[in-house]
C-alpha cells in the first residue's frame, strides 16, 4: 500500500506540474552532426529564451530511422521528402562550394576540369557529389573517386590539412573562408540536391514541446 501511495503521489505531482505548465516538457531531437552544430545550435538560445519550459535534448542520427521504435520527438533530414510517414518542415536549401587549403592551391583553377589533377574528398553519402559538380560545369558522364569521409566535419579538417579538395556546403565553411584556411577552388556555391527539413512522425500526436519548437523553427527557416 506504501509503494501504491507513493505512486499516487508522483502521478498527482506530475498532474499538478502539467496543469501549471501545459507547454513544458523534453523535446528529443535527432540531428545530423553538421547541421546541429553550425546551423542549429547558435539559433537554440533564441528558442531557449521564448520557451524556458521546455528541455531540448538533442542526439546525432545519420540516416532516417522507424519513429515507431524509438523515444525521438523529432529529427533533422537531409535529402528529398523521402521519409515514410512523417510531416516536413523545410529549414533550409544547401549550397555547396568546392574548397581547399592555400597549401594545396595557391589560387583558384582556371578550368572545372582541372579539379581531376588534384586529390578529391567526399561524404560517404554522397559520392555522385563530384560527377554533379562536373557536370554542371559543363563536363557531364564523369563520376571521379576520392577519399571518404563519414561526416563533413572531418572532411572539412582533411580539406584544411591540404589532404584534397573538397565540395562542402557553404553555412558550414563561411569562418574557414573569413579567415583563409579555406579558399574556393574553381567557380561560385552550386545548389545541392538536397534540402534540410525538420520531420516528425504523423501517426504519433505532436506534444506541446514539439509544437513549440515547430512553431520556432518555421521562423528560422532560411
Amino acid at each position: 500500500m506504501a509503494e501504491v501511495r507513493r505512486a499516487l503521489a508522483i502521478l498527482s505531482a506530475a498532474s499538478l506540474t502539467l496543469r501549471a505548465n501545459p507547454t513544458g516538457g523534453s523535446l528529443n531531437l535527432a540531428i545530423l552532426p553538421a547541421f546541429g552544430m553550425h546551423w542549429l545550435a547558435p539559433r537554440l538560445a533564441g528558442f531557449a529564451q521564448e520557451h524556458p519550459e521546455v528541455t531540448v535534448n538533442l542526439s546525432t542520427r545519420l540516416h532516417p530511422f522507424d519513429f515507431a521504435t524509438s523515444a525521438f520527438d523529432a529529427a533533422i533530414h537531409y535529402g528529398r521528402q523521402d521519409w515514410p510517414g512523417v510531416d516536413y518542415l523545410k529549414l533550409m536549401d544547401e549550397e555547396i562550394l568546392a574548397v581547399a587549403a592555400p597549401s594545396l592551391l595557391k589560387s583558384p583553377l582556371t578550368t572545372p576540369e582541372a579539379i581531376l589533377s588534384h586529390p578529391l574528398l567526399q561524404l560517404e553519402s554522397r559520392t555522385g557529389d563530384w560527377g554533379r559538380w562536373l557536370a554542371h560545369h559543363g563536363h557531364p558522364g564523369a563520376r571521379p573517386t576520392g577519399m571518404l569521409f563519414d561526416q563533413f566535419a572531418t572532411m572539412m579538417q582533411g580539406a584544411i590539412h591540404g589532404l584534397g579538395i573538397a565540395l562542402l556546403p557553404l553555412f558550414l565553411i563561411q569562418r574557414e573562408l573569413a579567415e583563409g584556411r579555406l579558399i574556393p577552388a574553381f567557380g561560385a556555391p552550386i545548389r545541392a540536391l538536397g534540402s534540410y527539413y525538420l520531420v516528425w512522425p504523423k501517426a504519433r500526436a505532436p506534444r506541446a514541446p514539439l509544437t513549440s519548437f515547430r512553431n520556432w523553427a518555421a521562423t528560422q527557416t532560411t
